[in-house]
């Protein structure tokens, strides 16, 4: 075989072949910059690796402070600001966490950080009208702080809203109980309790501590802060405000309200029971078991003007102290989220219903023992619609009034027959009114008729019209129950809306004040022309001729103004109730009532002998005697001049008020 030679050629291809393999590396050398970028990558990495190694390390620490806080550096530098509740905050609950807990009625939501309701939420309630969608929430979007003021051993003070609380959830039977702790160790804590029952508005709300003396300065009460901003739920806001207001229970049996008109109003009421932050509709009330010595109640009104302060009605504020007993506090209370309704809030057995305004008194007797009865009878018992139900309660309620209605017009009836009499009286005493008194006086004894007897049956029906001006507004069952035009029997029926606004009427039309201002008109118109036969002139009295010929329109002028911003439930019951008035008179006046037999009986006591008067009239006729014998002796005494028509009037009153009460 030929040997093989390395040729000159051979030889110069390798030399330059290795020449372009060292100009190649030497073109992708890096420079300078790309070194330093390099080595920068490379640091920033090995920086996120050491980073992540470390949260590692946190986490695994973290964990083991959970089971032996007290051997950590992370427990020490978490006491100097917390003091002995830096154990909470080294839990894993240590979060913006929340728990939810609900029932067929209602929907609490329970957040880590200060243990208390963020959120409650009625289910079977609608916003603002029916169909809206919007469900009413009493609390959301941190309208409503719960906070406890913590003052420690080592001189500090700690709000409970800032810390962080463990949740345990657990079923008991049918109940639903939340506890919220906050610890300052594993079986040292601040516990509040809820506990939700099926298908109720009240929520058992316990707040106990237990082995905390060593952290809590048990020398002064905890502060208890609670407070509300109410949201608007209804369609008119300021007829909502109207009725929202700050109710509680205090002293023995004692119950009061901070005025709901006030800015600002502040009152502190002792030995508190209960606080309700009431509105129209809704109201939330917290209870206790345990009496509060002292209080601090707060009320400010939102809406200054209604066009533009929509949202909010009132703030609420409450403060109350918890007293410690042994170092410890234990306070058994509850929460109520729930509707202003009576029937729901007697139900429970602890004065709830108080809170609904039914009026003082007599009138609200008249409410709690026959409007609302008669009513609830009528609307759910029957099942009558809410309209009809009104109708049939207005009708009821005037035929039981009738006899009265009867009396009163007979008295008027009588007085008209009277009045040739009395006139010709007048004129035959014109110069001596004093002994014009004392004849007519001495007419109506004689002819058996009481003046003053017109006036003792409208006395009696007064109570009863204050009483629905109590009991329709407080009507929880009108809530957007519609009917005819009205699609809320709780709120204004408008028909038409203004493009302005007409100051004390408002910007829009409501039908039913219109109507119930027509029969009040012609109520007014059927009634006056009697009214003045029947009340002759007195000297020195205002002329009632002219002051019902103003009414018959001023009346009706009231009712088309005050109550076209009320609720629609009430105007209706005042049409219906004028037009039954109507229909009353019409026929005692045509069909019962005989102003020829009355004259015949009037003229029959005349010749009957006059009744002994009684010792009170007879010293009040001796009065009148004295007085008409001193004005003889003193007619050039101009002081007594001037006197004597408020000492006549006096005198006149006090005979009149007798005539009241003794049988003629």
């Amino acid at each position: 075989m030929e040997e093989k030679k390395l040729d000159l050629n051979s030889i110069i291809g390798f030399v330059l072949i290795f020449g372009i393999l060292i100009w190649i590396m030497y073109q992708n050398q890096p420079s300078e910059k790309e070194i330093a970028a390099e080595k920068a990558k490379k640091e920033l990495v090995a920086k996120q690796e050491a980073q992540a190694q470390a949260d590692k390390a946190k986490t695994a620490v973290a964990s083991t402070v959970a089971s032996t806080p007290g051997d950590t550096l992370q427990l020490a530098q978490l006491q100097k600001t917390l003091g002995g509740f830096a154990y909470s905050a080294t839990l894993p609950s240590a979060k913006e966490s929340f728990t939810t807990i609900e029932n067929e009625k209602i929907k609490l939501k329970i957040a880590n950080k200060g243990g208390y309701i963020v959120e409650a939420t009625l289910k079977e309630f609608e916003r603002l009208k029916k169909g809206s969608g919007q469900l009413v929430e009493l609390i959301k979007n941190n309208n409503s702080n719960l906070n406890l003021q913590l003052l420690t051993t080592d001189n500090r003070t700690l709000n409970s809203k800032d810390l962080y609380f463990e949740p345990t959830l657990e079923r008991i039977g049918a109940d639903q109980v939340l506890s919220m702790r906050l610890k300052a160790g594993a079986n040292e804590f601040l516990e509040y309790k809820y506990v939700l029952k099926p298908n109720d508005y009240l929520v058992g709300f316990d707040i106990r501590s237990q082995g905390l003396n060593r952290v809590l300065n048990s020398s002064k009460p905890l502060n208890l802060e609670w407070d509300l901003k109410t949201y608007r739920n209804e369609k008119s806001i300021s007829y909502e405000n109207r009725y929202a207001e700050i109710n509680y229970k205090y002293g023995d049996d004692k119950y009061s309200y901070v005025n709901h008109t006030g800015q600002g109003k502040i009152e502190n009421p002792e030995n508190l029971s209960y606080v309700a932050f009431k509105q129209h509709f809704f109201t939330t009330i917290l209870s206790s078991e345990k009496p509060f010595e002292t209080s601090k109640l707060q009320s400010d009104d939102l809406v200054k003007d209604e066009k533009i302060d929509t949202v909010f009605t009132k703030q609420f504020k409450a403060n109350l102290p918890l007293a410690f007993s042994n170092g410890e506090v234990d306070y058994k209370m509850s929460l109520y989220f729930g509707p202003s309704d009576y029937k729901t809030l007697k139900s429970y057995d602890k004065n709830f219903e108080k809170i609904i305004p039914l009026g003082w008194g007599i009138f609200g007797w008249i409410n709690k023992w026959i409007f609302i009865p008669l009513f609830g009878f009528l609307s759910s018992t029957i099942g009558l619609s809410l309209g009809i139900a009104i109708i049939v309660f207005t009708i009821i309620i005037k035929l039981a009034m009738s006899p009265i209605t009867y009396k009163s017009f007979l008295s008027q009836a009588k007085m008209k027959v009277l009045r040739p009499e009395i006139t010709e009286l007048g004129e035959k005493f014109k110069k001596d009114p004093m002994k014009k008194q004392q004849e007519t006086m001495k007419l109506y004894n004689k002819a058996g008729v009481n003046p003053m007897a017109g006036c003792i049956p409208a006395l009696i029906q007064l109570p009863f019209m204050y009483a629905s001006f109590q009991f329709f507004p407080a009507a929880f069952e009108l809530r957007q129950k519609s009917f005819l035009w009205a699609d809320d029997l709780s709120s204004f029926d408008a028909i038409a809306k203004l493009p302005f606004t007409i100051p004390m009427y408002g910007d829009h039309i409501s039908l039913f004040p219109i109507l119930a201002a027509i029969a009040i008109f012609f109520y007014m118109k059927m009634t006056s022309g009697d009214q003045q036969m029947a009340a002759p002139q007195q000297e020195g009295m205002p002329d009632m001729a002219k002051m019902m010929k103003i009414m018959i329109y001023v009346s009706p002028l009231m009712m088309l103004i005050f109550f076209n911003n009320y609720g629609s439930g009430l105007s209706l019951y005042n049409f219906i109730s004028n037009l039954i008035t109507i229909g009353i008179m019409f026929v005692i006046k045509n069909y019962i009532v005989d102003s020829d037999k009355i004259h015949a009986q009037i003229q029959e006591n005349k010749l009957r002998e006059p009744k002994k008067p009684s010792k009170f009239q007879q010293r009040l006729q001796d009065v009148m005697e004295q007085q008409e014998a001193a004005k003889a002796q003193n007619k050039k005494n101009k002081k007594v001049k001037k006197s004597r028509f408020s000492r006549d009037f006096f005198i006149s009153m006090l005979y009149f008020m007798n005539l009241i009460f003794v049988k003629v």
